[in-house]
Parts: C-alpha cells; sequence; structure tokens
C-alpha cells in the first residue's frame, strides 16, 4: 500500500511540473571534427532535435532531449594493400539523449551545460578495384557540452551550443552547432 501512496504522490508533484514543461524541435548545422586513435578529420553534421524544459525555479530550468545527426566527415586512404585500393572511413547517424540544466538570463536567453548519452555509426568500405566490401559498427559513449539559446519573438528560438562525444574504441567527436526551432 505504501508504494502506491508514493506513486500517486510523485505524480501529484510531476503534473504541475510537466503541466509548465516547454516541448520544441530543432534542425542544427554545424562543424563536426572526428578523432579516431589521434588521426583527425573535419566535415559538417546536421540533424534535428525534439525535447522538453521544465521550470524548476524563477531562473533554473531542467530539460531532457533526444536527437539524430548525420555528418559529412570522411577519412580515405589509398594503395593500402594493393596498387589502386581505396579504404574509407566514414561518419554515420549519431543518436543522442541528453539533460540539460539552465539558468534564465532575462526573459528570452537561457545558458545550459548538458550531458548524456551517445551512439555512433562508423561505415568502413573498402574498393580492391574489384570487389567493394562495406561495414558498419556502432559505439556507445556520452556526450558533455554547454549553450547559449535565444527567443527571437513567437515561439522561435536560436541557439549555440558545443559538444563533445567520447565513444568506444578511440573514437571521439567535437560538435560547434547552431541551431533553429520552434517552441510548443
Amino acid at each position: 500500500m505504501n508504494k502506491f501512496a508514493l506513486f500517486g504522490a510523485a505524480a501529484l508533484f510531476a503534473a504541475p511540473v510537466a503541466a509548465n514543461a516547454q516541448a520544441y524541435v530543432q534542425a542544427q548545422t554545424g562543424l563536426d571534427s572526428v578523432s579516431v586513435n589521434g588521426g583527425s578529420s573535419e566535415g559538417l553534421t546536421y540533424g534535428v532535435a525534439a525535447g522538453y524544459d521544465f521550470p524548476v525555479r524563477e531562473a533554473l530550468f531542467f530539460g531532457i532531449q533526444a536527437g539524430i545527426s548525420g555528418s559529412t566527415t570522411k577519412e580515405c586512404a589509398s594503395d593500402l594493400l594493393a596498387t589502386g585500393d581505396k579504404l574509407c572511413v566514414r561518419a554515420g547517424r549519431d543518436l543522442s539523449a541528453i539533460a540539460r540544466v539552465g539558468t534564465n538570463v532575462g526573459d528570452t536567453t537561457k545558458l545550459y551545460v548538458l550531458g548524456g548519452y551517445t551512439n555512433a555509426r562508423l561505415r568502413v568500405t573498402y574498393n580492391d578495384g574489384v570487389n567493394k566490401d562495406s561495414d558498419g559498427v556502432n559505439l556507445d559513449g556520452f556526450r558533455l557540452g554547454a549553450g547559449f539559446e535565444h527567443d527571437f519573438g513567437g515561439n522561435l528560438f536560436g541557439k549555440v551550443e558545443y559538444n563533445y562525444s567520447n565513444y568506444e574504441q578511440g573514437y571521439s567527436r567535437h560538435y560547434g552547432l547552431a541551431g533553429l526551432g520552434v517552441k510548443f
């Protein structure tokens, strides 16, 4: 019976917080710097994210966000095993589930830090001139970052954000992002 009372009390507390939650969706793009065991390559990242921000106190908020992004970052090498062969490693999709904690700076600006889980896909392609083989691997990791968000009026907002992600097998990335979104 105590479990039901505890659950009921938590639901009563969460209902007003959820009622004040601000949902949003955003498109984002930016620079992507991928490092694998010391070597790095740069490209562009692009994607979408959606989430909720919950006011905790007058100037403090907590948020959750899920996102998916792609990348143009690719590195190739030729003549590795035979003359004319080519090996390419390409950064694929990146999935993320993060939490944000921040402060309202005035009525239209937020500063925040973020952290959470990320999963990246790497695609490796080898072409020896006759046969082409391709394989992919999913890598789990964590993401840390910080950002600045500004409301433009109505439901439109923009943001600038830095993210660092560290994955398994010596793989990491640095993102510099700019986003444009709509709040509901």
